[in-house]
């Protein structure tokens, strides 16, 4: 049975420029030069770059635009009800820029050169080319090749091998064959590429190594005793190879020197330089802090001129077509979209600066010298509730932002931290702690690490209660390995 009622609800909805707004906010400076870029080829009613100087005839974007208000939603709206007025005027000095003086004019924006470089696989591929193979073994060769990951592993089996050529290339071939052309895969650079497992990887470089007889302890060890040594079980090495502590360490020290990751090392060598480009500067001037947004945050932005004539030229005819009567729909949709836009990019630069202005002075006394001691704690709704804004709005500006001080580039969210009250009851920045913990680590005797429970005390005599969990928390959230990982002989 049908019923129709009343029901009354408030709900909460985003505009489309709410959200416009808000992915805006998200972006540092090189995302958001390029979506500037991406919004000024999709609506060409929006122009970058210093307007002309225009008469008082002409028709620039002005400030009657800005009391202009629409539902602007996708209702078709009949050319006569358009207020082409409230998209003119006759103001000498156009108000639809973004311009700032919060950023210097002699700003630079560099363009770096980027190198050509040979991929991984290429490079392998080339250094097979100095092996005289029949093209039997060239084929296979390649194949293996192309099996590597980029971490410089085959981490497939040879009969898996043996059949994925058959299925797919039209190779047939056996193991025996495959394992003998792997060997010369085997000797390419950089050493240990090809291998299997870890164990094989670290033969593979040992075995380039000039023999000494510590490499030969060394390859006893990782041949015959693998396990034992990734446990650190020292002392069972001394007793099984009947060596001495100083004679093991040197063996270990060989190992220690092996890269686990040989594609890795390539990647990394022949990877182009990432530049971050800060998205605020602090500076310390006559011992004030003085904040700037990067100037290339702030880029000029006006509406077309030319489409503002467009709309003068609609309104001074007087027979209007309806093919006129359609463009000026499409002028209307461009124009608003175009403001939209303009006021977002406004909107995003002053929520940018009066948040980075909050965190600089909550945060004045590390700014000040940069000792990592004076940062005080700091969460999201501290930063919120001085502003004003919501907590989702700091978190977008503080997750992928940079900042330049004096001290080097930091990222902002680096800045935030939990609190925690030490003996004498004032409250520390979680940072301190760590950096005091590592600190500690770094200090202890290698041959007999301290375990976490030992490390907590320590930092209880240094007038920091805190638990052993919550050691281990910090110790893995810096990647330290537990006390048994850490010991050395």
């Amino acid at each position: 049975m049908l019923k129709q009622n009343l029901q009354l609800k408030l709900s909460q909805k985003l505009s489309p420029q709410q959200i416009q707004l808000m992915k805006l906010i998200q972006l540092p400076t090189q995302a958001f030069e390029q979506r500037l870029k991406e919004e000024l080829v999709e609506n060409p009613a929006l122009e970058s770059g210093k307007e002309e100087s225009l008469d008082t005839d002409d028709y620039a974007a002005e400030d009657n635009y800005d009391d202009y208000e629409d539902d602007y939603d996708n209702d078709k709206i009949d050319a006569d009800e358009i207020n082409i007025d409230e998209y003119l005027s006759n103001d000498e000095t156009p108000d639809y820029k973004l311009q700032a003086n919060n950023y210097s004019d002699d700003d630079e924006d560099r363009s770096l050169p980027f190198a050509a470089q040979v991929s991984f696989h290429q490079d392998l591929i080339n250094q097979l080319n100095t092996f005289i193979l029949s093209d039997d073994q060239r084929e296979i060769a390649e194949f293996l090749v192309g099996s590597i990951d980029d971490m410089g592993y085959i981490r497939r089996s040879i009969q898996d091998i043996v059949d994925d050529m058959a299925f797919t290339q039209g190779i047939y071939t056996d193991e025996k064959k495959v394992e003998q052309i792997l060997q010369i895969i085997h000797q390419l650079e950089p050493a240990g590429v090809g291998a299997r497992d870890l164990q094989e990887c670290l033969l593979l470089q040992l075995r380039h190594k000039t023999p000494t007889d510590s490499v030969s302890l060394a390859i006893n060890v990782i041949e015959n005793q693998f396990d034992a040594f990734t446990k650190k079980h020292y002392e069972k090495l001394l007793q099984k190879f009947d060596v001495s502590q100083e004679q093991l360490r040197k063996a270990i020290d060989e190992i220690e020197k092996l890269n686990p990751k040989p594609g890795g090392a390539f990647e990394s060598n022949s990877k182009t330089v990432e530049h971050v480009v800060p998205d605020f500067t602090i500076r310390v001037v006559d011992g004030e802090l003085e904040l700037t947004l990067n100037g290339r945050n702030a880029p000029e932005l006006h509406v077309s001129k030319d489409y503002q004539e467009m709309l003068q030229t609609y309104k001074d005819s007087r027979e209007k077509s309806n093919a006129q009567k359609d463009a000026v729909q499409f002028i209307k949709q461009k124009l608003d979209s175009a403001k939209w836009f303009i006021d977002a990019i406004k909107q995003r630069n002053e929520t940018l600066l009066v948040t980075m202005n909050a965190i600089m002075y909550y945060q004045q006394d590390y700014f000040l010298d940069g000792e990592e001691a004076k940062l005080k704690p700091m969460i999201l709704k501290d930063i919120a509730d001085l502003i004003g804004l919501d907590i989702s709005t700091i978190s977008r500006v503080a997750n992928s932002k940079y900042v330049e001080t004096p001290y080097g580039t930091k990222l902002i969210k680096e800045f935030f931290s939990e609190a925690m009250k030490n003996n004498q009851g004032e409250d520390v920045s979680t940072i301190e702690i760590k950096k005091i913990l590592k600190t500690v680590i770094e200090e202890e005797d290698k041959s007999k690490p301290l375990p976490d429970d030992k490390l907590a005390e320590i930092l209880k005599e240094k007038g920091y209660p805190i638990a052993r969990r919550t050691i281990a928390k910090y110790r893995e959230l810096m990647d330290i390995p537990v006390a048994r990982m850490r010991k050395k002989i």
